[in-house]
This record gives structure tokens, sequence and C-alpha cells, in this order.
């Protein structure tokens, strides 16, 4: 460990939260963290001001941990000060590096959430259909909020970002890991994705597929079915694939290095990693690996009915990850212009 202590900030943008929580996961190694580092930034857990930001020296910051995304304009001016303030600025989470669950709302425009938000949800009561303001003046002065985005926005879209963590939320071996490797100065070079391994969750998966002749006739949630958890013999005595049983699967496009948590929980991969690596589109190389064990027996419109049992595909295939693929979002209204 290095003799000087390190200045740790954690911030939080458009996210839930958990990341937040997932450092703690470090369980007794946060002895260690205390040992090595000033928390000299974490909103989660005290009262840190802007201001006192602001006055930090250029660099002061040794390393950001960064989760969520990029919703408004008062998360990337926090974003532009933290990248002026830190020597590292890490992307944690799928929220800052991919969008996150967050980014589903690029499905819709600004228009469209604060109708919603606003106007119809069921327990608002909203006659004058009043929205917020940026700008609003009363008697002791003028109000301000920040403006809200037309989209959700990853962190290396408004700002330079050195390495990305992956996870909905990250593990606490990975953000150990990687607190230990700024420590000790053992970095990879920048840009890398860290804390996480080279292949895929199906590399992971306590499940086995077959080697050939699988197809799907019918797409199974989980809520409604169970898997079949009985080992076979000609599968290295493990259970079959819960893509092969017709379970809606995304681990054969998404990194490994989660150890296969939900999968080992018998629940199929959601794809929180992100994409594998030299996957450019993770929603589009899942949708055709599953799309090709489709059963359509050379009839169209068969695959067609098929394809459509799969609940909500863009939910599906682009849950953590919309931000950040080839569609990135809806197209937006006339009005919107950020």
């Amino acid at each position: 460990m290095a003799d000087k202590k390190l200045k740790l900030g954690v911030y939080w943008g458009a996210s839930c939260g958990g990341c937040d929580i997932s450092t703690l996961e470090i369980a007794e190694k946060i002895l260690k963290v205390i040992e090595i580092a000033d928390i000299v930034l974490w909103p989660c857990i005290a009262d840190f001001k802007y201001d006192d930001v602001r006055k930090y020296p250029d660099g002061y910051i040794d390393v950001c941990l960064w989760n969520g995304g990029i919703r408004n304009s008062e998360t990337r001016e926090i974003a532009e000060l933290l990248r002026k303030k830190s020597k590292v600025l890490v992307a944690y989470g799928a929220c800052s590096s991919f969008g996150g669950i967050p980014s589903l709302a690029n499905l819709y425009t600004k228009e469209d959430i604060f109708e919603r938000a606003y106007k119809t949800t069921e327990s608002t009561d909203n006659p004058d259909g009043i929205y917020p303001q940026t700008s609003y003046t009363v008697p002791e002065g003028e109000l301000k909020l920040p403006e809200f985005y037309g989209s959700v926005y990853r962190l290396k879209d408004v700002v330079d970002v050195d390495y990305t963590m992956p996870g909905c939320p990250p593990t606490g071996k990975q953000t150990w890991n990687v607190i230990e490797a700024i420590a000790t100065g053992k970095l990879p070079p920048k840009g890398s994705v860290v804390g996480v391994g080279d292949k895929t969750v199906c590399d992971e998966c306590p499940f086995e597929k077959q080697t050939e002749g699988v197809r799907i006739e019918r797409f199974k949630r989980p809520h409604l079915a169970r898997p079949d958890l009985t080992p076979k013999t000609e599968l290295k005595d493990k259970p079959q694939c819960l893509l092969e049983q017709g379970f809606v699967c995304v681990g054969s496009a998404t990194r490994s290095g989660c150890e296969a948590q939900c999968l080992n929980a018998n629940m199929p991969c959601r794809g929180c990693y992100g994409p594998a690596k030299d996957v450019d589109d993770q929603g589009a190389k899942a949708a055709s690996a599953i799309g090709s064990l489709i059963d359509t027996k050379g009839d169209v419109k068969r695959g067609e009915e098929i394809a459509a049992q799969i609940v909500d595909p863009v939910g599906t295939f682009y849950r953590f990850g919309l931000a950040n693929s080839v569609l990135r979002r809806k197209v937006p209204s006339p009005k919107e212009q950020t």
C-alpha cells in the first residue's frame, strides 16, 4: 500500500443508490480502506457541499467512483467538476457505464415523461397541469431547479472516463480489487474495463448447453415456471442451459466477472455487466443468439409468434444498456434540444 493516504470520492448521478451500498460489500476490508484512504466526498454517507469540492485544488481527489447516469444539468455540472478535481475517474456500475435501467426512459420523450409524472399517474392531483420550472421568482429571491434532459447519458458521454467497472451493482470482490490496484499503483491501461473477465457469463454458468439440435418452441417467464435442475450425465452432470429450457438469458452476450450470481440462484442472466469483449451491441448480439434457437420449422409466421412471447423486447435485451446501444433512444421531438 502507498505510504500517503489516498483521497477517495464517491458520487451518485441518476441511480438507485445500490452502487453506494455495494461498496460496503467489501466487508471487513472497509477497515483497510480507512487505513489507506481519506473520504473527501460521499454524499450517501455524509453531508458534503458542492462549494467545498469546488475549493479543492484540481486533481486533489486521487480516485472518484461515479455511479449513475447523466439525467439533468446538475449531474452533468458535477461530473465536469469531479473530472477536473480527480486524478482517476471511474464509471462505477451499469448506470454510469451503459445508462443502466434509467436509460430505458430514452424510449420516451421529455414531454412523455412529464405528462406521465405530473399529470396522469394514478396518485397525481394536478388539475392545472403545472410542471416544475427551472427558474421561479418568489419574494425571497429566485429559486432554481436543474434542467431535465431529453435523454439519459453515460458518464463518458459528457466527460473523459479513465476506467469502467460494470455491474448492477459491482461485486464486493470487484470493488476491492480495483481499490487495491489504485492504492498500489498497479492500474491497467487507461480506458480498460476493470474488475471483470474477458469471456462471457456462459463461461461461468453452472448450467450446460447441449451441443446441437436444441430448438425453443415457447418462452417461459421465471415467475411463472420453474427450471429443470436435474443433473444430466450427457451434460457433464449439470442441469441443462436455461436458455435451451426456454428462459430468456442474455449470458452469451454479457461480459463475465460476476461469478454468474443470478444463474447460481437459478435465475437467467439479465446482462448487467454489459457487452462481452468485442461485442458492439449487447442487445443485438443476445437477440441474434436467441433468435437462432427458435423452432420455426421453416415457417416465418410460426417464428414470429414464438418470438412475440418475449415480453418487452427492449427492456429484455437492453435492460442495462440502451444508452450504450446503436439505438440509444427514441427519436426526440422537435421541441427537445438537449
